[in-house]
């Protein structure tokens, strides 16, 4: 008979019962007791009141009966910890049983009851359990430090435990190392400093790599995961990594497979892609990500969410593999779109024949949703492969003329991003759009369609009649429709003036007195303002020439595209977002991400700009540089500064008005009208904080060094002024910059001459970013080393945040709303200003000059509400909220980041520039 038996007894007085059988002689009659105690336990039943009687269970040889004995206490060890602690000399005895099993069993079971009374307990036979001379209990011991640590993290440190388990990286029992490896990781992710707890060096590298060829599956997984998180030393380590690594490719099981794949991306980028070894990668990893499609469909929209990123990092690898990402018909709609995807990102002119025949295809199946990305996919082919838009036109075409109304609609918005990429080009096909304008029900749709009427109004006859037809249920439509109504019939009367008037009129009373949506509200001002004001000047700015759109516009950030590869076979590369995104108490500043491209080996490569890493030896790098070099080796090895790339995802669309803010007023203008709408005005100097000592005179012998620091030209620079008080000349004076945060280091050789005894020279060193980085306490400090034909003097100030401020930090209104919303609450921080003078126009005006852009203002309660944005030389963007009480001289200031450390140098520079 089966153990089903124990779950279907119903009757009462059945703990009574059950007392009576567990304290039975009868070995068997105990078992079958504690099996229907389990069993009860399964069900929900309430069975605490046997706790004494179960515990006296644990005195058994029998292991199926003490397993069954720990499974009640793990449940129910919480509840009545006092008696659990009846069962702590059982533990500790059966810790050191000749059966290895229950040693493992009773270690486990203690390291599962969160109990901190039986946790003291527990440090000596886990001790003992951790040297054990049989793998498998060892294995098990290795969790158990995890959940030790989970429970009382300062009593693993305290015990040495962390040390035990690094010793266990060196185990000769494969499984073992995975489990120590797993226990690392864990503790490693918990862990509040977000110091790696491990250094992983060469050696120990060897050690996971070869166990890696002989533990389970899992095993295999963790330890590529720890493999993911190492940086070789050269390239030539990266290969032998790689090519140790590349079997795991060939693994049946699919987290093996991406997490092999993780750590190949992650070295490729270490390699120089002119080598062999990168064309070779990328043929071997084209086939199991391949293979991974021919599973169910679960894995397989794992796996596309994941190839979805590969493709955009190399798309190399997978151009020749177009044909597997043809939809079939009995795919679920999630893998379709997925699919579809990727086969646009796939798209070029070799294979784009064949893409266009399956998107045509997929334009005429019965799911809409499909049909509609199908459609949107052949307008971003046409976007794309410039030869083939043409073709994807007369494919569009061919489905308007189905008349079947979603297409009809999809194929609109498109051709709408067709006309901006190719102008002038195809608006032969306008008036075959313009006979479907009474079928267009979809907001999306009949904006574009607008765009398009008011875009070639020159070309159209009857242009202000379709206009007109519009404007009889304007307030019902859309704002977007609104706003797009708005800008069409003004474009039309600066095209056609003589006969539109009285529309440009009605829409404009429509727009401002009759709406209540200020966005519309103000756009109507600025054009009635403009028109009335200044035709000419109208004409230039609403008619302007717009920016082509770029080819590729859904692709993910760089920055975030390397951090998620980082990522890969988690869920992280499922969301396509961050872990700080969707993880509650994950620390904001731990972020992966992959090294710099390498050309002769990975020395030579700058570090990632975002990354700031930990402070190592600082004077010891100050004391080994060569001082006495030529300018190129002062300028940080003549390094370029990386081309700048935007932290922010720059793809948030949809949204009608930033926080309901208005934009900020401008400082007063002498230009006229349109000077007082485009804030025109030639601005003053930006802030320079006074010059300070940062080296006294009997501390240089004789040298005293004054300085601060200013951006000029876009550029930061030293301002020093070198007095010789020492009764002898000085000459040959070179300048050198430690590591710092900021990669911040000369841009050029130091240009003063002899100084003679008494005498004082200004010397203005221009400084580059994008040198050599580590992280500096504080994070602004620079230390600095002045040699001349005295001696090396050395000395450390503070680099002022606001001449690292970039001049292209001013964020789109909808870019900085969806950031600001996407950042998690944890990375805001505030501070508070005292000492504030002025007005919120005059605030923003002075903080402009200085790189720190007011996107919006608002007010609310009377209070003032400025809401900026700023970018950093190492592209970390940052963006604030400054509330201001008219009257009071204090300012609150919230700050948004995704590296918060940089927090405390912005309240600095904030302070500084106000109270200028």
């Amino acid at each position: 008979m089966t153990d089903s038996k124990y779950f279907t007894t119903t009757k009462k007085g059945e703990i009574f019962e059950l007392k009576s059988e567990l304290n039975s002689d009868k070995k068997e009659k105990k078992k079958e007791a504690v099996k229907k105690v389990i069993a009860s336990m399964t069900v929900g039943k309430d069975v605490s009141a046997l706790f004494p009687d179960v515990v006296n269970c644990m005195q058994t040889d029998n292991l199926e009966l003490k397993k069954l004995v720990y499974l009640y206490l793990m449940n129910y060890a919480k509840s009545q910890p006092d008696m659990a602690i009846m069962a702590v000399n059982t533990f500790v005895k059966d810790c050191e049983d000749s059966n290895p099993l229950i040693r493992a069993l009773a270690v486990r079971t203690m390291g599962c009851i969160r109990v901190d009374k039986i946790t003291e307990y527990l440090c000596e036979p886990l001790r003992k359990c951790l040297k054990d001379e049989d793998p498998y209990v060892r294995k098990t011991a290795a969790v158990c430090v995890a959940k030790l640590y989970d429970i009382s993290p300062s009593m693993v440190e305290d015990q040495g435990f962390l040390d035990q388990l690094k010793d266990l990286l060196s185990d000769s029992n494969p499984m073992v190392v995975a489990n120590a490896v797993a226990a690392l990781s864990e503790i490693n992710e918990a862990s509040v400093s977000g110091h790696p707890l491990v250094e992983m060096n060469a050696p120990t590298i060897n050690k996971l790599l070869t166990a890696l060829n002989e533990c389970t599956e899992w095993g295999q997984v963790f330890i590529l995961d720890a493999l993911s998180n190492y940086c070789p030393r050269d390239s030539r380590e990266a290969h032998s990594i790689c090519e140790r690594i590349t079997p795991r490719l060939a693994h049946a099981n699919a987290a093996v497979v991406l997490s092999a794949v993780k750590v190949l991306m992650k070295l490729m980028e270490m390699l120089s892609d002119e080598t062999e070894l990168v064309s070779t990668l990328s043929r071997k990893l084209a086939p199991p990500l391949v293979t991974l499609l021919s599973a169910e469909p679960e894995v397989q929209y794992v796996a596309l969410r994941n190839i979805n990123l590969v493709v955009q990092k190399r798309p190399e690898i997978l151009k020749h593999e177009m044909k597997v990402f043809f939809v079939k018909y009995n795919d679920p709609i999630y893998v379709k779109l997925e699919k579809l995807d990727i086969m646009i990102r796939l798209a070029s002119q070799a294979n784009i024949a064949q893409v266009l025949g399956e998107l045509k295809e997929y334009a005429t199946e019965v799911d809409v949703d499909f049909v509609r990305k199908a459609v949107r996919a052949i307008g971003r082919c046409a976007i794309k492969v410039e030869p083939s838009a043409e073709r994807c036109v007369s494919t569009l075409l061919e489905l308007i003329q189905t008349k079947v109304n979603y297409v009809v609609q999809e194929a609109i918005v498109v051709i709408k991003d067709i006309f901006r990429k190719y102008p002038n080009k195809y608006e032969s096909i306008i008036s075959t759009l313009c006979e479907n304008l009474d079928t267009l029900d979809e907001p999306e749709a009949r904006a574009s369609m607008v765009w398009i009427v008011g875009e070639y109004a020159e070309r159209i006859d009857n242009a202000d009649e379709l206009l007109d037809s519009f404007l009889e249920g304007f307030h019902d439509e859309n704002a977007q429709v609104q706003l797009q109504l708005l800008t069409a019939v003004v474009k039309l009367f600066l095209k056609r003036p003589a006969d539109t008037q009285e529309l440009v009129q009605h829409v404009l009373s429509l727009a401002t007195q009759d709406s209540d949506n200020p966005d519309l509200r103000d756009r109507g001002f600025i054009y009635w303002r403009l028109l009335s004001t200044d035709p000419a000047a109208a004409k230039e700015v609403v008619l302007a020439d717009k920016p082509l759109i770029s080819e590729e516009t859904d692709l993910l950030e760089p920055t975030l595209l390397d951090e998620l590869i980082c990522h890969i076979s988690s869920l992280a590369s499922v969301y396509h977002k961050p872990p700080t995104a969707f993880v509650e108490g994950r620390a904001a500043g731990v972020r992966k991400s992959l090294p710099a491209r390498g050309v002769g080996g990975v020395e030579d490569s700058l570090p990632q700009p975002t990354v700031i890493p930990n402070q190592e030896s600082l004077i010891g790098d100050l004391l080994s540089m060569d001082i006495g070099g030529s300018s190129a080796t002062n300028a940080a090895g003549g390094a370029a500064a990386p081309p700048p790339a935007s932290n922010l995802d720059l793809l948030a669309g949809g949204l009608d008005v930033l926080l309901g803010g208005t934009e900020p007023t401008p400082a007063p203008s002498t230009t006229g009208l349109l000077g007082d709408i485009f804030g025109v005005a030639a601005p003053p100097a930006s802030f320079v904080p006074i010059k300070q000592c940062w080296l006294p005179a009997d501390k240089g012998k004789g040298l005293e060094i004054w300085g601060t620091f200013s951006r000029q030209g876009g550029q930061p620079r030293m301002e020093m002024t070198l007095t010789n008080k020492a009764m002898q000349p000085m000459t040959g004076f070179a300048i050198q910059l430690n590591k710092n945060s900021f990669g911040v280091y000369p841009a050029g050789a130091l240009s003063v001459g002899a100084v003679g005894a008494g005498a004082r020279a200004d010397a203005p060193l221009p400084l580059a970013t994008g040198g050599p980085v580590q992280r500096m306490d504080p994070l602004n400090n620079l230390q600095v080393a002045v040699k001349n034909n005295i001696d090396v003097f050395y000395f450390a100030c503070l680099i002022p945040a606001h001449v690292l401020f970039t001049e292209d930090g001013q964020l789109d209104k909808r870019v900085f709303l969806t950031t600001w919303k996407e950042i998690p609450a944890a990375n805001e921080v505030q501070h508070t200003i005292s000492g504030v003078v002025g007005t919120a126009d005059t605030i923003a005006h002075k903080m402009s000059l200085n790189n720190i852009f007011t996107i919006a203002k608002r007010n609310v309660e009377g209070q003032d509400m400025l809401y900026q944005s700023l970018k950093l030389t190492n592209n970390i963007w940052v963006l604030l909220e400054l509330k201001l009480q008219p009257g009071n001289p204090e300012a609150t200031l919230s700050l948004k980041s995704r590296t918060v450390e940089v927090a405390t140098c912005v309240f600095q520079a904030y302070e500084a520039i106000l109270k200028s």
